[in-house]
């Protein structure tokens, strides 16, 4: 075998320096944010408070409640979505160490035995064996950017997984909250029942003993016992009430349905003071919905780019290296093989297919700004709605408190007058209604006040590290 030994390295060298310095050419534009014009504060806020990832409002410090708590520690670790999340994870992170390896010189082995009489020509002695083995190296010079415009988005995918597992982090808790709070409302309201009933209960034996020695009309005997049904029908409603929501808890916290033994009561709950709403700029470095946007926005951005790129020509450096021989034994031995190449592809007429996939991204990007630029709108109106709700619940709190205190006197005053015979059993029973109606109503706002603070911290994107998370954080700042 001819070996050739005037090997020209200065003009290998040349090449080679010439392909890093086109190596820095990328195809496409850098990322740039969008401009998002954000109001100058809420609508509703009362005070502000420029925020970071990791003193954001944390659900242990608004929830005194510690079987809600763990309730929520729970569904943090088992929540079925908040596995998946996870996975979407572990797929994206894996997703761009492939991708970025796509940059690097490949490495492969072959090796190849054979029997007859023919390896590239016409051996007149017979069949004989012959066998090779050796190295293949291959790299892709990556001149336009193409493979690393794909790993700035692989890398952009990723990023936005683990925003996604924050929004869904976020979600749970939420979730969990509000269906702890609707637990706690179901219990109170079928307490209001029950005692309601009992109350009934007992008036209609009254009614009844009035009825039988002709002290009253029968129509008052009907009316008390219309009053008490309806007060009967509200007891199994509850308890339907109380089922559902354990067993939507059950499900959050990726158990099987079970009921759940609380501790504190509705009107035990202590509603958190304010919560500061921040500054609404805050809100797009805050909320992980919002990241994971904008991380779409990147990596289509960088996809832009890579279809650029595939409308230019690729260069290629390849090499090979191993052994060869045309007799498996004998008396020839095995030499040396080897050699290196480079190759050009690039594409000549496509029919503008090469022009329409950098228009296909061109327009995949537009949309993405677009649906970035709705969900913080979206944002900003989930803040100014829990905001809106906050303040406005309380105001009417008062309202309905009064409310209940009033009827529940008028009641009273109602049923000492009938006793009397100085008013209509219709006037009480008109009084027993509101009072139960105003009681129920009562306990349904204070409810809603509580899902309402839980609103604004899911809308404030307060919350979605774990305390784990937090405790590093803080050993971090005070080691710097």
């Amino acid at each position: 075998m001819k070996v050739i030994r005037n090997i020209n390295f200065k003009q290998i060298f040349i090449l080679l320096f010439a392909s890093q310095v086109m190596w820095s050419c990328k195809m496409g534009e850098n990322y740039q944010a969008p401009e998002i014009i954000s109001p100058a504060d809420y609508r509703f806020g009362t005070d502000t408070l420029v925020t970071t990832e990791t003193d954001t409002i944390a659900w242990w410090e608004i929830i005194e409640d510690p079987i809600l708590d763990s309730l929520i520690v729970k569904a943090l670790v088992n929540n079925q979505d908040v596995e998946v999340a996870l996975q979407r994870i572990q797929e994206a992170e894996k997703l761009y160490r492939m991708q970025k390896v796509e940059t690097r010189p490949s490495l492969s082995y072959t090796g190849n035995v054979g029997y007859g009489n023919y390896s590239g020509f016409v051996n007149p002695n017979g069949g004989n064996f012959t066998y090779s083995g050796g190295a293949q190296l291959n790299w892709e010079i990556d001149l336009w950017g193409k493979n690393r415009r794909l790993s700035e988005a692989a890398m952009a995918d990723y990023t936005g997984t683990i925003h996604g597992l924050r929004a869904v982090q976020l979600s749970v808790i939420a979730k969990v909250t509000e269906g702890y709070v609707t637990l706690l409302e179901n219990k109170a309201s079928l307490k209001v029942a029950e005692e309601t009933l009992a109350s009934r209960d007992s008036s209609i034996l009254i009614m009844n003993d009035r009825y039988e020695i002709g002290y009253i009309p029968e129509i008052d005997l009907n009316q008390a016992q219309i009053q008490q049904a309806i007060a009967a029908a509200s007891v199994p409603k509850y308890k339907r009430g109380i089922a559902l929501s354990e067993n939507a808890l059950s499900l959050l916290i990726g158990e099987n349905p079970r009921a759940f033994i609380t501790d504190l009561n509705l009107d035990q709950q202590k509603r958190p003071p304010i919560i500061p709403a921040g500054i609404p700029s805050d809100l797009l470095k805050r909320r992980p919905d919002l990241l994971r946007a904008e991380n779409a926005i990147i990596s289509q951005n960088a996809k832009v780019g890579s279809a650029i790129a595939q409308r230019f020509p690729t260069i290629s450096l390849t090499g090979f290296g191993g052994v060869a021989t045309d007799v498996l034994s004998g008396t020839n031995a095995a030499v040396g093989a080897w050699n290196i190449g480079a190759g050009i592809v690039g594409p000549l007429f496509q029919w503008g297919k090469n022009k329409r996939r950098v228009e296909v991204e061109k327009a995949r990007l537009e949309a993405s700004i677009a649906e970035y630029e709705r969900s913080v709108i979206i944002a900003f109106k989930e803040v100014e709605d829990a905001l809106a709700s906050v303040q406005f619940y309380r105001e009417e709190l008062i309202a309905r408190e009064m409310h209940v205190k009033a009827a529940v006197n008028a009641e009273r005053l109602s049923k000492e007058r009938y006793d009397r015979g100085v008013t209509s059993y219709l006037e009480y029973l008109e009084q027993q209604r509101q009072a139960f109606e105003a009681e129920l109503n009562l306990i349904n706002l204070k409810s809603k006040i509580l899902v309402s603070y839980v609103q604004l911290y899911k809308s404030l994107g307060g919350g979605w590290i774990t305390r784990e998370e937090k405790e590093q954080a803080e050993q971090e700042q005070s080691q710097n």
